[in-house]
C-alpha cells in the first residue's frame, strides 16, 4: 500500500468467534455499503486476499488408535516440508549451520504428503493417509489478528469536501449494520483522531468560559458577558458559510478560525459597550448612550475589522506549498469577520439594550457631557 496524507484507517473484527468466512462476507458487505455512500471514497482492504491453501485435517481418534502422538506427527511436517536446524559445524574456519529438510521432488504436489510416514510407539511407519484428510480451501495467507481478536484491515479515505472526522462517522453507521458478532477498531492516526475530537466539545466550552469570565472581569459585571455571548453565533455563521462555500472540509483549520472569530466578534462588542457604559456613567439613558455609542463607534470598528480583513485575505487566495492549511484558516476568519464586522453592529446594541432592561440598569444621576463627533 502507498502512504497517503489524510484518510482513515481501521480494524474490521470477529469478536463473535463467527470464524474467517463470516468475517470475510461482513468486509464484502462493508465495502459494498461504502462504494455507495458519496462521503466516502477509496475504501478498500490494506493486505493481501484469501489465496487457495493446502488444508490438512488430523484426525485425533484415529493418531490415537494407531499409536501415533501428535507432537511427532507435527515433528515430521515441519521437518519435511519447512526444516528443522540440527547443528553446527565448521568449514574451512567459518561456523555452518545444519538443516534438516526433505528433498524439494518430495514437497512439490498434494499427494507426496501420502509418501509421509510416522513411527508408532509398537515401531510400526504409519503413512500420513490413515489419519489424515488432505483438500484445498481459500484461506488468508497470513494470521491477522488485533488486540487478541482476528480481524482485517481496511483503509479509505474522505470525499472531497468531507472532513475525515465525518468520514469516520460514516463508517460506523455502515459498520453498525453489519451481523452480531462483527464489531471495529480504529487503528493508528484515525484513533488518535477520534480521541482528539472528543475533546472538542470540552475545548469549545472552556474557551468561551475564558471569554465570559475576561468580559466579566473588564465591566465587574455578571450581566455584560451574556451580550457577547449572544451575539457570537452570529459571528460564527459567517465562518462556516464561507468555509462551505469554498467546500472545504470541517477539519482542525476550521476550529482554528472558529476560536479567532470568536476573540473578533468580542472586540468588537468591547469596543462598542465600553463607550455604552462611559455614557450611562455620564448620565446618558440607556437608549440615547447606545445610539449615541454605535454611530461614535462605527468608524474604528469598521477600520480595525477592514485592517484584520485584509491582512488575512492572503491567506484565503494564496497557492502553493501549504495552501489548503492556509486557504482553510483564511477563508473561515474572514468569513467570519465580516458577518462579526456588519451584523454584529445591528445586534450588538439590540442584546445590550435587552440584557440591561432584563436586569434593571440605569444611568447615573449626573447630567450628561457633550461629546465631540
Amino acid at each position: 500500500e502507498l502512504g497517503v496524507a489524510n484518510g482513515f484507517d481501521f480494524q474490521l473484527q470477529d469478536r463473535g468467534g463467527l470464524g474467517h468466512a463470516k468475517l470475510m462476507e461482513a468486509r464484502n458487505q462493508l465495502l459494498g455499503m461504502a462504494m455507495g455512500n458519496p462521503k466516502l471514497m477509496a475504501v478498500r482492504p490494506n493486505g493481501q486476499d484469501d489465496s487457495p491453501q493446502f488444508n490438512l485435517d488430523i484426525d485425533d481418534v484415529r493418531v490415537g488408535a494407531l499409536g501415533v502422538s501428535l507432537s511427532q506427527v507435527n515433528d515430521v511436517l515441519a521437518t519435511a516440508w519447512g526444516s528443522s536446524y540440527v547443528n553446527d559445524f565448521i568449514q574451512n574456519g567459518r561456523v555452518k549451520k545444519v538443516f534438516l529438510q526433505s528433498d524439494a521432488r518430495f514437497r512439490m504436489l498434494p499427494e507426496d504428503i501420502n509418501s509421509w510416514y510416522v513411527n508408532s510407539k509398537s515401531g510400526q511407519m504409519v503413512p500420513f493417509s490413515a489419519f489424515s484428510n488432505a483438500h484445498w480451501q481459500y484461506g488468508s495467507p497470513r494470521l491477522e489478528r488485533y488486540n487478541g481478536i482476528p480481524a482485517v484491515e481496511l483503509l479509505g479515505q474522505a470525499a472531497p469536501g468531507i472532513s475525515t472526522g465525518e468520514a469516520m462517522a460514516e463508517v460506523e453507521k455502515l459498520a453498525a449494520q453489519l451481523p452480531p458478532g462483527i464489531g471495529y477498531e480504529w487503528t493508528g492516526l484515525s484513533y488518535e483522531e477520534k480521541n482528539a475530537g472528543a475533546q472538542a466539545p470540552a475545548l469549545y466550552a472552556i474557551s468561551l468560559l475564558v471569554v465570559f469570565l475576561a468580559v466579566a472581569a473588564l465591566y465587574e459585571s455578571w450581566t455584560i458577558p451574556f451580550v457577547n455571548l449572544l451575539m457570537l453565533p452570529l459571528g460564527l455563521l459567517g465562518a462556516v458559510a464561507a468555509v462551505k462555500l469554498r467546500m472545504f472540509p470541517n477539519d482542525v483549520y476550521l476550529q482554528i478560525g472558529l476560536l479567532t472569530t470568536v476573540g473578533l466578534s468580542t472586540k468588537n462588542a468591547i469596543l462598542i459597550i465600553q463607550f455604552i457604559k462611559q455614557l450611562m456613567h455620564d448620565g446618558h439613558d440607556l437608549v440615547d448612550a447606545t445610539l449615541t455609542a454605535v454611530r461614535i463607534r462605527l468608524r474604528p470598528v469598521i477600520m480595525t475589522s477592514l485592517a484584520f480583513f485584509f491582512g488575512t485575505l492572503p491567506l484565503a487566495l494564496t497557492h502553493g506549498a501549504g495552501a489548503a492549511a492556509q486557504n482553510a484558516i483564511g477563508t473561515a476568519v474572514t468569513g467570519g469577520l465580516l458577518s462579526a464586522t456588519f451584523i454584529d453592529l445591528i445586534f450588538i446594541p439590540f442584546f445590550f439594550v435587552l440584557v440591561s432592561r432584563w436586569f434593571g440598569a440605569k444611568a447615573a444621576p449626573q447630567a450628561g457631557l457633550a461629546l465631540p463627533l
